[in-house]
C-alpha cells in the first residue's frame, strides 16, 4: 500500500497544497512552523477520521475557511483508489471514493492504512489511560473497520445512560427517587456493545503483545523487558485468561453476562455518582518493564523506547495480517538517541512507503535515502 498523491486545501496552515509520491522514503525537510506536521496530520486524518493533534475537527480547518479538503490517491495492490474528505465547521462531514459520494464518512476507513511516530506518542506511556485507551481503539479500526461503528454504538449508550444516572442522582441527593425503570435496558445495550468492543481489545493485546515486547528489546536492548497486560473495569467478574498470547480467544457473550453481573453490583454507587463505572470506557492498557509499571517509573529514554515499541509493534501486526500500512514518522528522529535512530531506520527502510518529516535534513539516517521535498513559506517543492 502507498499513497501516490495529496492534495490539500484550507487544511490547517495550508491553503493549497499538492505533492506527488512514490513507493520508498519521502522526507518532507523544512523549519518548525512551516507546516510539515499538517501534511502527514492529513493523511493520518484519511486513515482515522481523527488528528494525533487534536480531539475536535475544528482546528483541522484554516481560520476564516468555511470547510478543509482533504484528497488522496491511494494504490493497494495494483488497484487506486481516490478518497476525498471534505471537514465543514458545525456540519456533518462528507466523503467520496473515486468522485462518488459514500453514505458516511466512516465508509472509507480501510483504503488507507497508517501507522504514525510523533512525540505526541509519549503521552502513549506517560499520559492518562484514555490515551492507551484511543491506541488500542485506533488499532482495531485499521485492523478491522467496522470497528468503528462497534465504538460509535458503544459511546451513544454510554451518554445515554450517563444522563440517566445522573438525573437519577440528582433526584436521590434531593430526597426524590429518581426514575430508573429503564435502566435494565440500557445496562442490556451497554453489555451488548461493551462486551464486542471489550472482546476485540482483548483480543489485540493479545496479538501484539509479543510484537511490542520484541520491538522494546531491539530498541533498547539493554533495558528490562516490556510486555503490556489488559484491565477491565469487570474485576472478579471478568472470565480468566482472556488478553494472554497463551490464552483463549475473548468469549463476548461471556463477557456480556459479566458486564450485566458487574453492573448489577455497581449499581448502587452508580446512581450515588450519576456516572457509570463499569465498561470499556474504564479500562486500562498497562505497560510495563520488568516488574514495575513502565509510567513513573520507566526512564526518558525507556519511555520512548517504550512509545516507538508500540507503534513498531502495531505495523507489524498489520503487516501479518495482510495490509501493509504506510510508515509515517512525524519529526521523531531528533528526539532519539543513535542507537534507537538506527533501529527504527531499520525497519523504514523495509517498508513499501515511509514519509518522514524532519526539520533539517541531518537528523534523518543516511540508510533512508529517498525523495526529498522542500517546506519553507506555505510552499511545498521537489528538492
Amino acid at each position: 500500500m502507498y499513497v501516490r498523491h495529496l492534495q490539500v486545501s484550507d487544511f490547517r496552515s495550508w491553503e493549497r497544497a499538492d505533492l506527488a509520491f512514490e513507493p520508498g522514503v519521502s522526507v518532507l525537510v523544512g523549519p518548525n512552523g512551516q507546516g510539515k506536521t499538517n501534511l502527514v496530520e492529513a493523511l493520518g486524518y484519511v486513515a482515522t477520521l481523527g488528528s494525533h493533534r487534536v480531539a475536535t475537527d475544528l482546528p483541522l480547518i484554516r481560520h476564516g475557511s468555511p470547510r478543509a479538503v482533504v484528497r488522496t490517491a491511494v494504490v493497494n495492490d495494483g488497484r487506486e483508489l481516490l478518497v476525498e474528505l471534505e471537514i465543514t465547521a458545525g456540519k456533518a462531514n462528507r466523503a467520496r471514493v473515486n468522485r462518488g459520494p459514500v453514505p458516511r464518512p466512516r465508509d472509507v476507513l480501510g483504503i488507507l492504512r497508517t501507522v504514525l511516530f510523533a512525540p505526541e506518542d509519549l503521552a502513549l506511556v506517560r499520559g492518562d489511560p484514555g490515551e492507551r485507551r484511543r491506541f488500542l481503539d485506533d488499532m482495531l479500526v485499521a485492523r478491522a473497520p467496522r470497528y468503528a461503528g462497534v465504538r460509535s454504538d458503544y459511546e451513544r449508550v454510554l451518554k445515554q445512560r450517563g444522563a440517566l444516572l445522573k438525573t437519577a442522582g440528582a433526584a436521590r441527593r434531593a430526597g426524590r427517587s429518581g426514575d430508573i425503570s429503564t435502566l435494565d435496558v440500557w445496562d442490556g445495550h451497554l453489555a451488548k456493545h461493551g462486551a464486542e468492543l471489550l472482546a476485540a481489545r482483548l483480543d489485540l493485546v493479545a496479538d501484539i503483545a509479543p510484537h511490542v515486547a520484541a520491538s522494546y528489546a531491539e530498541v533498547a536492548p539493554e533495558s528490562r523487558p516490556a510486555r503490556i497486560g489488559y484491565r477491565s473495569s469487570l474485576g472478579e467478574s471478568q472470565p480468566e485468561g482472556f488478553g494472554r498470547p497463551d490464552g483463549p480467544r475473548a468469549d463476548r457473550e461471556a463477557l456480556e453476562a459479566a458486564m450485566l453481573t458487574e453492573l448489577h453490583r455497581v449499581r448502587p454507587q452508580e446512581i450515588d455518582r450519576g456516572v457509570c463505572l463499569v465498561g470499556p470506557h474504564r479500562d486500562e492498557l498497562e505497560l510495563a518493564l520488568g516488574e514495575l509499571p513502565a509510567k513513573g517509573y520507566a526512564s526518558h529514554g525507556e519511555s520512548w523506547s517504550f512509545a516507538l515499541a508500540l507503534r513498531l509493534g502495531g505495523y507489524e501486526l498489520l503487516r501479518g495480517d495482510g495490509a501493509e500500512p504506510v510508515l509515517v514518522l512525524d519529526d521523531v528522529f531528533a528526539e532519539l538517541d543513535r542507537g534507537r535512530r538506527r533501529q527504527l531506520a531499520k525497519v523504514a527502510a523495509a517498508a513499501e512507503q515511509v514519509l518522514i518529516t524532519a526539520a533539517v535534513a541531518e537528523d534523518v539516517p543516511e540508510e533512508l535515502d529517498g525523495a526529498r521535498f522542500e517546506v519553507r513559506h506555505g510552499e511545498v517543492h521537489s528538492a
